[in-house]
């Protein structure tokens, strides 16, 4: 049959749909901005998985890789497609095959089981054909953790929800709304958030549970004005902060256009002693075309304000991969964050989600174009070089579905500065109940077992429904 190639997709005929999310997986990884799909006519694939073998043909071509019965067999195709991609493209993805959100969850049970270094870097080329500078990212990063980790069942960390931003940003398709006109919608939703908390702390007091951390996320939570977000601000520390023996509060001020000296000192006065301030990017140009309403010298400015008023502890988040940034525009990003010193560096691989502005102008209008892979191989190599310099280690990593370059987000600290919240959540370690819009409950029960419960996503319904889900949430709190 005549092959009709379609620049927009990859078609590939599969002979056995059993193991079609594998197959898509690998090649997703080589072709991450294409729609990959599975057609019986006008494919550009054949993959055929035999008894023993699996066989590839393209372009006339075929090439083939033995399958063994006594191993793992999906975890075999995916090493056999993906080095046969890898071969065919020239392009090298040091994770291999992995595509779980947590790969350092693997090296934290290895560890815990006394493996050595070496068995561990082992085991990940043998499974995934992972990277020895990867796999023992891993180990270094759950070695971290363990150190941090409380597995204390009576101990529970809570997230707060604030699903308002300035604007949009290019990449983003959370569920943050742009504030502006929204003004009875803000006044209304916080008036349900503060009523959510209070009847969740007072249940968390009923249970004799202890807060550990708190983290007070979006969105954007200085988004609102001063007065509204003094007024949640006064509501978290009255029912989470006080009576508690509090080992973290976050607040993830994140944009600079939206922080003032009020807020600022507004979170000195509630104890908070982590705050995050997020440029993506110290380059004007780009932050301007991500949506950003500020420039590179906002943010120095609004860091620098923030110590002023004792912040000590201070994270900036940075975005790897960025439409129009290269090697060089990561390296003046890093320089003026080192001339800044923050306590903390969380590292994102720029994700490319369909709910995005970023996905319609990349894939589907094909108007902006990003990095190639070993690119942006080097781009976080840098990042690394530069955490090292600022005497910073890896604490916490989770990857995405769709990440550019099949790559990593990773947090970097300074001893004592970590955000045990993020190891809490990444690692399943503790009960998470999560208030306000999109918050997502994480509940562990002492039989292994973890189910989670979500707060509507749109605000309106949420809303709505905070009575019943509330009610819910309470009662599998009571379960733990």
């Amino acid at each position: 049959m005549k092959k009709i190639l379609n620049k927009n997709k990859i078609i590939i005929k599969l002979n056995d749909e059993h193991y079609s999310y594998d197959v898509y997986q690998m090649f997703n990884i080589y072709y991450q901005n294409l729609k990959i799909e599975f057609h019986e006519e006008n494919y550009e694939y054949e993959v055929f998985i035999h008894e023993h073998e699996v066989v590839i043909v393209n372009d006339g071509q075929s090439w083939r890789f033995e399958i063994s019965k006594e191993k793992h067999i999906k975890e075999e195709i995916r090493k056999g497609i993906f080095s046969y991609l890898r071969e065919k493209t020239g392009k090298i993805f040091p994770w291999g095959t992995l595509i779980g959100i947590r790969p350092s969850k693997r090296a934290m049970t290895l560890l815990k089981e006394g493996k050595s270094i070496h068995e561990i870097v082992e085991f990940y080329h043998r499974t995934s054909l992972t990277s020895e500078e990867k796999a023992k990212l891993c180990i270094e990063v759950a070695e971290n953790e363990l150190k941090l980790m409380d597995e204390d069942r009576k101990k529970i960390s809570v997230y707060i929800g604030m699903p308002y931003c300035p604007s949009k940003c290019l990449y983003c398709s959370f569920t943050s709304n742009p504030i502006g006109r929204k003004e009875k919608e803000v006044e209304e939703y916080i008036k349900t958030l503060l009523w959510e908390i209070k009847n969740i702390s007072e249940e968390i007091k009923r249970l004799d549970l202890t807060i550990d951390t708190v983290y007070f996320g979006g969105g954007t939570p200085t988004a609102v004005n001063e007065q509204q977000f003094r007024q949640v601000m006064e509501s978290i520390y009255e029912n989470f902060i006080t009576n508690f023996r509090i080992r973290e509060f976050t607040v993830e001020c994140g944009r600079p256009d939206s922080i003032t000296y009020d807020k600022l000192l507004c979170m000195k006065e509630m104890a908070v002693n982590r705050i995050s301030i997020n440029p993506q990017t110290m380059n004007d140009y780009t932050l301007k075309s991500i949506g950003r309403t500020h420039d590179s010298e906002d943010i120095i400015k609004t860091f620098k304000m923030a110590r002023e008023l004792g912040h000590d502890n201070i994270n900036m988040d940075l975005i790897i991969g960025l439409p129009g940034e290269g090697l060089n525009e990561v390296k003046k990003t890093c320089e003026e964050i080192k001339r800044l010193s923050p306590e903390s560096i969380t590292v994102h691989g720029l994700s490319i989600k369909r709910g995005s502005k970023l996905y319609e102008k990349l894939v589907v209008e094909k108007s902006l174009s990003i990095s190639e892979q070993h690119e942006i191989v080097k781009m976080f190599k840098l990042v690394e070089e530069v955490s090292l310099k600022m005497n910073m280690k890896p604490y916490y990593m989770y990857r995405q579905k769709n990440m550019l370059g099949n790559m990593e987000n990773i947090g970097y600290s300074i001893s004592r500065s970590e955000c045990v919240y993020n190891i809490a959540m990444i690692e399943d370690t503790q009960t998470i109940i999560a208030v306000g819009a999109n918050g997502i409950s994480k509940f562990l029960f002492d039989n292994g077992i973890i189910e989670r419960l979500a707060n509507n996503k749109d605000v309106r319904t949420y809303m709505d429904k905070v009575e019943e889900i509330t009610e819910e949430k309470v009662k599998m709190l009571r379960k733990v």
